[in-house]
């Protein structure tokens, strides 16, 4: 593959990153995911040469691609133990109080109404 044809992937990949963070950061999912299929298809298209053999813009290039890469990475790594906690938040917030012997607060395993459909 010649210099100016990875070029141009690279460019069209990192366009794909920031939209796909964007519409993340906007929590449009249906976009997001159509975004991260055409950034898919666009990756396993790449042939990449060895490190040694790109030019020096090529290299700075395929750096930035792979730094924002991460970030959204981050982003959705981050976003995901968000929705984690919020679970687990209202998890204890829908199950209603149970009480052991002597009245100890026991903890139901259940999800309680909320999550489970029943309200």
């Amino acid at each position: 593959m010649n210099a100016s044809a990875l070029t141009r992937q690279l460019q069209q990949l990192h366009e794909l990153i920031l939209e796909e963070r964007e519409h993340a950061k906007a929590l449009r999912v249906t976009e997001m995911l159509a975004v991260a299929e055409v950034k898919e298809q666009l990756l396993q298209r790449i042939e990449l040469a060895e490190p040694d053999e790109l030019d020096g813009e090529v290299r700075q290039l395929a750096t930035t691609v792979r730094e924002e890469n991460r970030r959204n990475a981050y982003l959705f790594w981050a976003a995901l133990n968000w929705l984690r906690e919020l679970m687990g938040f209202f998890r204890q917030q829908a199950a209603p109080p149970a009480y052991g012997c002597g009245a100890v607060p026991v903890r139901a395993d259940n999800p309680g109404l909320l999550l489970s459909g029943r309200i």
